[in-house]
């Protein structure tokens, strides 16, 4: 019986995705899977070094990593207005707009350095160069404790913010989608070259079917797999953070996703970060 190591993050998102297929509720083609779920910058680095065969990355990290690794179509997290936010805590003795910091001197936390969210902050701040790069569920704390000026969020996040006392600067994804005129593509699957293409193929089918699988229940109670990982988020932000992140595109990236992708390695290449 084949035996696959799957790479994904905790999040609602990625273990909607792909609850079906590691739970068996499809014909998983005879396949189990050892899962490892890390946050995303930890699959990133994993990623360069070629230590999963299957593995969520962000797409940040994909022009590093290509090399090596085929794109799936299926499991992805690309559309609009689901980018991420530069958010900071209000203070009207600075005398700017807003109360924000100052763009040119702050420093900001950043969710990794191989990150979709890293590569979209320095496409609309290119002069920012403090940089602090943390776990993405440790900066809000970041931002109010002062430990730095900005920060950028993602994930559940988007739907905390707010309630913490913390106001939007800017929606990174926008400025993106409103740049390129494309969808944003924030992060897919990828599979090792060592892998047979035939496998490869099943394999991204079986994903495919996963999601199609998740949708078509569309669930009264979130599974246990989705919400036994979810940091203790309440059920209506599980819920949230699966309405923005999981779409058709999640199903198939098609043309469009796959053009929206080439348009962020362009960014890759003149950023070089």
């Amino acid at each position: 019986m084949p035996l696959i190591e799957l790479g994904f993050s905790p999040c609602p998102n990625d273990t909607f995705i792909f609850d079906a297929l590691v739970n068996h509720k499809i014909d998983t083609k005879g396949y189990e899977f050892k899962l490892h779920l890390e946050d995303v910058q930890t699959l990133n680095e994993w990623a360069l070094q070629g230590k999963l065969p299957i593995s969520k990355i962000s797409y940040g990290v994909w022009p590093n990593v290509k090399n090596n690794y085929h794109l799936l179509n299926a499991g992805g997290a690309l559309g609009k207005g689901v980018g991420p936010l530069l958010i900071y805590k209000e203070d009207l003795n600075r005398g700017t707009e807003a109360g924000k910091p100052n763009a040119e001197t702050m420093t900001v936390a950043v969710p990794g350095v191989n990150t979709t969210a890293h590569l979209l902050f320095s496409l609309a701040f290119p002069q920012v160069k403090n940089k602090k790069f943390l776990v993405f569920n440790e900066i809000e704390e970041a931002v109010l404790s002062g430990k730095v000026d900005a920060g950028v969020i993602i994930h559940e996040n988007r739907f905390t913010y707010q309630e913490k006392g913390l106001s939007k600067w800017m929606d990174l994804g926008t400025y993106f989608e409103e740049t390129f005129n494309a969808p944003i593509p924030l992060g897919g699957i990828i599979a090792r070259k060592d892998l047979p293409q035939e496998e490869v193929t099943l394999l991204d089918g079986l994903i495919k079917e996963s999601v199609q699988y998740a949708f078509k229940n569309s669930y009264a109670i979130l599974p246990e797999f989705i919400q036994s990982h979810s940091q203790e988020m309440s059920e209506q932000v599980m819920r949230q953070h699966i309405d923005l992140y999981v779409n058709d595109f999640s199903i198939d990236m098609g043309e469009t996703g796959k053009n929206a992708i080439t348009q962020l390695e362009r960014v890759w290449n003149n950023l070089r970060l």
